[in-house]
């Protein structure tokens, strides 16, 4: 998909490709149709280095580039067994459901993946990550939209900061 993320384009339609079937009945147990939800999951960051609970990050969508859905998105971290990370603000997701999100002046929306909180007018756009190993980003599409669905829309790259 670019920027190294990957996605399962058939969803639940998996015909004869039973290695796919099989993978994603391991990683995730269920999923939808690809009319209904796309899924594109990231363990890399934009220079192909595997995510880590260190090292702190931003993902910023452009201006007008979130996900195109008629119903929403969300992002979520995940640790190495596919479990949700815990975290002290009790915060799965950011997406279309936080009201709250702060765009940037120029209407781009970044968000920061770190384990620790980042300045106070930066903490609404917050998805705490590990404070150390390994984690996965995915990006849930519900009710994508025709730019997703011809693979003309990718997930921005996860940028590392100094």
């Amino acid at each position: 998909m670019g920027n190294y993320w990957s996605a399962n384009i058939n969803g639940a339609k998996f015909g004869l490709d039973f290695f796919t079937r099989t993978a994603t009945a391991r990683s995730f147990i269920f999923v939808n149709k690809p009319e209904e939800t796309q899924y594109f999951v990231q363990d890399f960051d934009k220079n192909g280095t595997l995510l880590d609970g260190k090292t702190r990050y931003t993902l910023t969508f452009p201006a007008g580039q979130t996900p195109p859905v008629a119903g929403f998105w969300s992002l979520t971290v995940y640790n190495p067994q596919h479990f949700f990370v815990e975290n002290t603000i009790n915060r799965y997701a950011l997406g279309t459901r936080n009201k709250d999100l702060r765009y940037n002046d120029d209407g781009s929306l970044t968000l920061y993946l770190q384990s620790d909180a980042p300045d106070k007018d930066r903490q609404a756009n917050w998805l705490p990550t590990p404070s150390e190993g390994a984690f996965s980003l995915m990006i849930r599409a519900y009710g994508p939209e025709q730019d997703i669905l011809q693979h003309r829309w990718q997930p921005p790259a996860v940028v590392p900061k100094p």
